[in-house]
């Protein structure tokens, strides 16, 4: 049994076993071809690329970390590039000449195809030279001067930014302020002095002036930085602008804060060189910044750059554990993305030959036997290419530069810094960025930035300008004047010709003014005077002293006049402004028989007739044909029309007027008359009872016409105003005081004396306060700005004095100060102009409208109403009849009486209880038994070509031309082709 259960399974074993076997072969054969080792591939190629930077100071060590992580991140992303950048790390140990000599081993011995850095402008300069002339790019992401601009090298490229991108960013800060003067404060080496140019233009384009340079050398010791403060603070500027490094700066800071220039009314502003390193800046030097305003380039928040910013701290931590709460600046940004477009371009020529050309030169130095790259050209050309958006944005070279970005204006504020505002080049000045696409016009003058705290924990924001207290006093010239010395009067020592006081009026303005300024100013006053006491010059000559520095303002009675606008700039004027004309006045009482007509001038006396004569015929046109009182012969008509007329001026008139329109028209008029009479005998009555002052002269031109001499106050710009208006020297005679004056003119111009004066306005007001029965002024009156304070040109002190003139002058220290000089002596009425003290018809011209446009109106209703009661004269008439015979009908109709009119009904009604036909006419066609009329059929009836009118026989009653059966005879005008009508009465026809 058990040999047969053997044999029964044997086959099934060697089957499973077969089966088993088979698998475990075919598993063998997968493994072996999967681990089969593939074909050799070609190995990476190794670009030398030299790194030259200060590995002593933590900025240098920051950079080359950053350029580690970007090769680190640049081939883990691009594995299979066929190129790898191998770094080659030089010390430049802060000094130039060991900044070149290790660039001179890179490409000499290392044969580095580029190299990045140097670290500093100045260490540019020279390594920029060398890969010109070796063919090898230099990429620096920290040397910002714009001066290595000027090499033109296409060898050389700035992965930072210039430093001339900023100074329109920092001049619109100033502008905004409204800031008139800032002083840049600037390393004296190839950094500081690169963009002083850039700024000083960008100043000047806004109208600041710089007019200050503080140089500091680089090596500067503590106590010469306090000096250079200690002359700033003599300055009346208080606008400072530093440009330095961070080691020079931060030393700068800590001094300006131990002698007080922290302190409240200083505003100081610090370029990227300090502001992009701030989060290296040692704490207790952020203290003594503190109010301080920063420009730096803005770099937008992303999740790529927080990030890098994670793993660049921990990475840099673990490299360098001495240093602790290191911070990533923008230089690292900028030399990751330098790094990354070295690495991008280099792989863009990855077949080409990175090989050097040795020099022919066997003998030379090593400045001369160094070779070229062959690649060189290739790569600055896949440089200039090359663009990505890096951590900082987006990165594209230019000729070499990166483009200007967005800029962030910082305020430093507590331990750290706070964001007021970004500048762009389209928006300007916008406190978010993101509305810096609308439009940057404000509609007030606030600066569009966030809350600042300034230098002395203050929000308010600095004037820019101040008056220092240890500094000189302010120079001021006074004129030295013999006359009007209510103006300005210097007092002299008469041993040693020393001023011994000035005062006068424009002194206590000045004073008043100055005590309203906001801030202290010291000021003295300087004489402008020989050494003898005597003026130096005339007015022009005082105003330009100002302009050549002589003194630093002026004050007195100085004028504000457009060409002394070119040399100074002027306050607001503190007095009245105008040059006007003074003449003698003369009594005119009772010298004149024609005074009569002197209330009136000659057009309202022509007008008045003119109209008398036109109302007077208004009335008769419309009272002609229903008033007896204006009927009769032609001589009674006219005379009594006029008499009606001319009689209203007192009222006289006796003849009825009984149609309305006349009546409406003589009311109108009466009116009229009235308004005139009672003016005529107003200003009638003020010429013969009122002391009547008339000046001897009116009108400048009679001076000149005559030959009359004219008067001007001495070294006066009045005299130019004379000659402009072409007064011959001979005519033009000074004076210096107004007792002068009064003298020359009671001369008289024959006698060497004036007729008149020529003066400005405050003069003429104290003149006539002295002798203001004697004299007046007259036009023309030539317009000027008044007395003004002169300071230089572009004085930020201008805005403070014309707001503090403002406040005096509008107060009640105005009023005292003219009391105190000018109320001695006082006149009704200095000020008044003679002029006119006839009537005329400007005064009148609207009466006179509505009395014209009453008659006219009149006149038409008239005449429209006399037409349509006449029609039938043309509306029957032959047309062979010309216009000129109807209108001699119609003018004759319009002679007789209108017996329709109820004026004349009586009249009818006592004539009708005679005979009711009496007064009629038979023509033609009338009844031959009858006086009556005939029918209006009869004149269709007539065959005759000639036609007959009906006229009242009013006419022959009036000339008592009767019939002798006593009715009036008709009167007939026969057409043109008939000799003769024939009239018959009843009788004749019976016969």
């Amino acid at each position: 049994m058990k040999n047969a259960n053997c044999v029964s399974w044997s086959p099934l074993f060697h089957f499973f076993f077969l089966l088993v076997s088979f698998k475990i072969f075919l598993v063998h054969i997968v493994i072996a071809q999967n681990t089969t080792i593939p074909s050799p591939s070609p190995a990476p190629v190794a670009v030398n690329v030299g790194v030259v930077l200060d590995f002593d100071k933590q900025l240098g060590k920051i950079g080359l970390s950053c350029i580690n992580m970007a090769l680190s991140d640049f081939y883990a992303t691009h594995a299979s590039y066929r190129t790898r950048l191998v770094l080659n790390p030089r010390d430049s140990k802060m000094d130039v000449v060991a900044a070149a000599a290790a660039a001179l081993d890179l490409i000499k011995n290392v044969q580095v195809q580029a190299i990045i850095g140097p670290q500093t402008s100045t260490e540019a300069n020279f390594v920029i030279n060398l890969g010109n002339k070796s063919q090898v790019p230099i990429i620096s992401f920290s040397a910002t001067s714009p001066s290595l601009t000027s090499l033109r090298s296409p060898y050389f490229f700035r992965a930072t930014q210039n430093d001339s991108t900023q100074v329109k960013a920092i001049s619109a800060i100033v502008q905004a302020f409204g800031w008139r003067e800032a002083v840049p404060i600037y390393v004296d080496d190839e950094f500081g002095e690169g963009i002083i140019p850039y700024l000083t233009d960008a100043l000047q384009d806004i109208n600041v002036r710089v007019p200050y340079r503080s140089v500091i050398p680089s090596s500067a010791s503590d106590n010469q930085i306090s000096e250079e403060l200690y002359k700033l603070m003599t300055m009346a500027t208080r606008v400072l602008i530093v440009h330095m490094p961070p080691s020079l700066g931060t030393r700068l800071f800590a001094m300006a804060k131990q002698i007080g220039m922290m302190a409240e009314g200083y505003a100081w502003i610090v370029t990227d060189g300090m502001t992009n390193v701030w989060s290296l800046t040692d704490p207790s030097t952020i203290d003594s910044m503190q109010g301080v305003l920063g420009v730096r380039p803005y770099v937008p928040r992303t999740n790529e750059l927080e990030n890098f910013r994670v793993r660049w701290k921990r990475k840099f931590q673990q490299d360098n554990p001495t240093i602790i709460n290191a911070g990533l600046n923008i230089f690292g940004l900028w030399a990751y993305d330098a790094t990354f477009a070295l690495a991008m371009a280099i792989e863009n020529i990855s077949m080409g030959n990175f090989s050097f050309k040795r020099s022919n030169i066997s003998n030379g130095t090593d400045l001369e036997t160094f070779g070229s790259s062959q690649i060189g050209p290739q790569l600055i050309q896949a440089l200039s290419r090359t663009k990505f958006k890096g951590l900082t944005g987006e990165i594209e070279f230019v000729s070499g530069q990166l483009q200007s970005s967005v800029f962030q204006i910082v305020n430093v504020n507590g331990n750290g810094e706070r964001t007021v505002g970004f500048w762009t080049s389209k928006a300007g000045l916008v406190r978010e960025l993101k509305l810096a696409n609308r439009s940057s016009n404000s509609t007030n003058n606030k600066p569009n930035l966030g809350p600042i705290l300034w230098p002395g924990d203050t929000t308010s924001p600095p004037k820019g300008w101040e008056i220092p207290t240890n500094g000189k006093k302010l120079r001021i010239g006074v004129p030295v004047k013999i006359g009007f010395n209510q103006f300005v009067k210097v007092t002299w020592d008469p041993n040693s010709y020393s001023a011994t006081s000035v005062t006068g009026y424009c002194i206590d303005v000045f004073d008043g003014v100055m005590a309203a300024m906001p801030y202290a100013v010291i000021y003295e006053f300087i004489p402008f005077a020989t050494p003898d006491g005597k003026a130096a010059g005339t007015y022009n000559d005082l105003i330009f002293q100002v302009y050549n520095g002589t003194y630093d303002a002026v004050v007195g009675d100085t004028t504000i006049v457009a060409n002394r606008s070119q040399y100074v700039d002027f306050t607001l004027p503190y007095t009245e402004s105008g040059v006007s004309m003074i003449v003698p006045i003369r009594d005119n009482k009772g010298k004149n028989a024609w005074i009569f007509l002197k209330p009136l001038t000659w057009d309202l006396w022509v007008t008045s007739a003119c109209f008398f004569v036109f109302i007077g015929f208004v009335v008769w046109v419309l009272e002609h044909r229903i008033n007896e009182d204006f009927r009769g012969p032609p001589l009674h008509e006219v005379g009594t029309s006029f008499w009606f007329s001319f009689s209203t001026m007192v009222f006289a008139h006796r003849e009825r007027v009984v149609s309305n329109l006349a009546r409406f028209v003589v009311i109108i008029w009466c009116f009229v008359v009235l308004i005139l009479t009672q003016s005529y005998t107003a200003s009638l009555t003020s010429l013969l009872t009122v002391q009547k002052l008339q000046p001897t002269v009116t009108d400048i031109n009679e001076l000149l016409k005559k030959g009359e001499k004219i008067g001007f106050q001495n070294g006066s710009f009045v005299e130019g105003i004379l000659k402009g208006l072409k007064f011959a020297d001979s005519q033009l005679i000074s004076y210096r005081s107004l007792e002068e004056l009064n003298d020359l003119f009671v001369k008289g111009s024959a006698n060497g004396g004036i007729a008149a004066a020529l003066d400005e306005i405050p003069y003429l007001k104290l003149f006539l306060a002295r002798y203001c029965s004697k004299y007046t002024t007259v036009e023309p009156t030539f317009k000027t700005d008044g007395f003004g304070f002169a300071f230089p040109r572009g004085s930020p002190l201008v805005a403070d004095v014309s707001r503090a003139v403002l406040n005096v002058t509008q107060g009640d220290k105005m009023k005292q100060i003219e009391d105190a000089w000018f109320s001695q002596e006082s006149c009704s009425d200095p000020n008044a102009s003679v002029s006119s003290n006839s009537l005329g018809v400007e005064s009148f011209w609207g009466l006179f409208l509505i009395a014209g446009v009453a008659s006219i109106s009149a006149l038409i209703i008239f005449a429209a109403m006399f037409l349509y009661e006449q029609r039938h004269v043309f509306l029957r008439s032959n047309s062979e009849t010309s216009i000129w015979k109807r209108i001699r009908i119609m003018s004759r109709i319009f002679d007789q009486r209108d017996l329709s009119s109820h004026t004349f009904r009586k009249n009818e009604l006592g004539d009708q209880s005679g005979n009711d036909c009496a007064n009629t006419i038979s023509i033609a066609g009338g009844s031959p038994n009858t006086n009556c009329p005939p029918s209006p059929s009869c004149y269709s009836n007539q065959t005759e070509q000639d036609f007959v009118f009906f006229v009242d026989q009013g006419r022959a009653a009036e000339n008592g031309d009767q019939t002798p059966s006593g009715v009036a005879s008709p009167e007939i005008f026969p057409s043109p082709g008939r000799c003769s009508i024939e009239l018959t009465n009843t009788q004749e026809q019976s016969v």
